[in-house]
């Protein structure tokens, strides 16, 4: 169970960090005028493909009972 919460937490800070070097990448060109977003494209490009990565390994988690539901009952 530890080892699965190490592992979204890491990908949890791998998303952050994406969003972090994308919104630098797009302050460093807005300020000079340059019309080249390649690197902001590519960071975004990357947070996505890791949260959907990260979706889908707790979904399969959740199938093979590495994850159990916590929390409010359904319906009450």
């Amino acid at each position: 169970m530890t080892g699965m919460k190490f592992i979204v937490a890491i990908a949890f800070l791998a998303i952050l960090a994406s969003l972090g070097s994308a919104l630098v990448f797009m302050m460093r060109n807005g300020r000079s005028g340059q019309a080249k977003s390649g690197h902001m494209v590519k960071a975004l490009g990357l947070r996505v493909g890791v949260s959907i990565v990260l979706f889908i390994c707790i979904l399969i988690g959740w199938h093979f009972g590495y994850i159990q539901p916590t929390g409010i009952a359904a319906g009450q």
